[in-house]
């Protein structure tokens, strides 16, 4: 790659002062530059949005949302070799992965296409000769901070219902994924009916840039994805301003596993529950919780299987599992690892680091598998963020539901059991915003999904993922009666 990725801000392609280089996390190799956008190309962002939401029809005319929406949703099937390519790439995820991430797009950006003119009012004569309506509207600018682990369908996640409730947009998106974003951006270029400053994206290794959006009057909607603690932090700095958040932060997802579940449908899902992503993902399932009557079973067969993982590059067909983002984070994981150790965890499989040959130049980390009986250590209780699970067992329901909420996340949660009437119970009684039964990771734009304690505030896709960009005002009308 020879170009240096630009950022997008007001129809126009944009440098910054600092300059930065991009890597394949597979192999460490240089594979771009990248202007590092800051508070300059923030507030360039926010002058433009403001000026579009304010002077074009963007806000007032759902029929232009309905169009340049569903043309961007084909604008990204046009580039969906590429924008493939460069997610395993940059993004290390193996290509199986790569598509189940582009996938969502289209359909998420038709579904929000689609509710722009599904959009409905009230009004009422409340009584004679008065009457009462409630108009709803934009909130304005709003903006979007992305993570690095799927760069494009998280920030079209925000994106899509900010445009669709008929905001102008600011996106920070993560260094470690420049190029991806450089794509992108190619693709908004291309989008020849979106008006001028609408959607804006630069690109940030530091945060001053997305601290200025976080404390600009000028942006009265922040919907960030990452960790529970910054999420913390953006709340405080956004407190003077009021500032209406959306967030979805950390989860530690229990994996509940009945005396009866089908394990022979369960295991293969609970591989991936581990692995997709590098284990990279907020809803991984890193907290395997398994009833007793199955436990010797369940751990040797899911031991075999983790110990079978194939980590490599998404070059390579085989692969089963890409590598993390950097080494830095491959160091974290293998520290929490260690310390689990020190303090008790039995080793079911150790993975780790790979110290030798061809993928000890990458950020790969083997999946590792520790059994722990204290529910209070740190390993159970704060995301890991990588391949590692825990292994926990139970006897009863209750015990399992008791275990799996004594946690301050609460993002998501999987039952398995081919019991009619027990997965219903329990997941009525988890503290989670989405409960699987017999599955996992299953997303329909259609419904919402969301935090419930630390793993968030508000819901993304479905109806509610508006809320966080609209208005209402009421209005009275005194017109008197004959």
């Amino acid at each position: 790659m020879n170009k240096i990725a630009l950022n997008w801000i007001d129809g126009e392609w944009v440098d910054s002062n600092h300059h930065r280089d991009s890597f394949n996390p597979a192999t460490g190799e240089k594979i771009g530059t990248y202007a590092d956008g800051g508070s300059i190309e923030a507030r360039s962002a926010i002058e433009a949005a403001k000026r579009a939401f304010k002077e074009s029809d963007w806000k007032n005319s759902r029929h232009l949302r309905y169009k340049v929406i569903n043309e961007l949703a084909a604008a990204f099937e046009d580039n969906q070799e590429k924008l493939i390519d460069i997610l395993c790439l940059e993004n290390g995820k193996i290509r199986g992965e790569a598509e189940f991430e582009f996938n969502l797009v289209p359909p998420k950006l038709r579904y929000y296409a689609a509710l722009t003119l599904a959009e409905s009012g009230r009004a009422l004569e409340t009584r004679a000769g008065s009457y009462s309506m409630v108009l709803s509207g934009p909130i304005g600018v709003a903006g979007i901070i992305a993570p690095w682990n799927s760069p494009v369908i998280l920030m079209i996640r925000s994106l899509a219902p900010a445009l669709a409730a008929g905001c102008s947009t600011v996106i920070k998106m993560p260094s470690q994924t420049a190029q991806v974003n450089r794509a992108i951006n190619e693709i908004f270029e291309s989008v020849k009916s979106l008006p001028k400053g609408i959607i804006n994206q630069f690109t940030e290794s530091g945060s001053e840039g997305a601290a200025l959006m976080i404390e600009s009057p000028d942006v009265p909607s922040i919907s960030y994805t990452g960790s529970t603690a910054t999420g913390k932090i953006l709340m405080r700095n956004g407190a003077s301003n009021l500032k209406r958040f959306g967030f979805e932060l950390g989860g530690k997802t229990p994996m509940l596993v009945f005396n009866d579940a089908d394990l022979e449908t369960a295991l293969p899902v609970l591989e991936k529950a581990i692995t997709v992503f590098a284990g990279q993902f907020c809803m991984t399932g890193s907290r395997l919780l398994v009833q007793r009557g199955i436990a010797d079973r369940f751990i040797k067969t899911f031991s075999e299987r983790l110990e079978n993982v194939k980590p490599g590059p998404a070059s390579n067909p085989e692969s089963d599992m890409g590598p993390m983002i950097d080494k830095a984070n491959v160091e974290r994981v293998d520290k929490i690892v260690e310390e689990a150790i020190g303090l008790g965890a039995k080793v079911l499989v150790r993975g780790g680091k790979i110290p030798e040959g061809p993928l000890s130049a990458g950020a790969f980390y083997r999946p590792a598998l520790l059994e722990v009986n204290d529910n209070k250590m740190k390993i159970i209780q704060e995301e890991t963020f990588g391949p590692v699970a825990t292994l926990q067992i139970f006897d009863t329901p209750e015990e399992a539901v008791e275990l799996a909420n004594d946690n301050i996340y609460g993002l998501a949660a999987s039952i398995w059991s081919q019991n009619v009437d027990l997965p219903l119970k329990v997941a009525k009684e988890l503290e989670a915003g989405t409960v699987w039964i017999n599955n996992w990771a299953q997303v329909n734009d259609e419904f919402e999904e969301g935090g419930y304690k630390l793993s968030g505030l508000g819901r993304l896709n479905g109806l509610a993922a508006m809320h966080d960009f609209i208005e209402h005002k009421h209005i009275f009308h005194q017109a008197g009666i004959l």
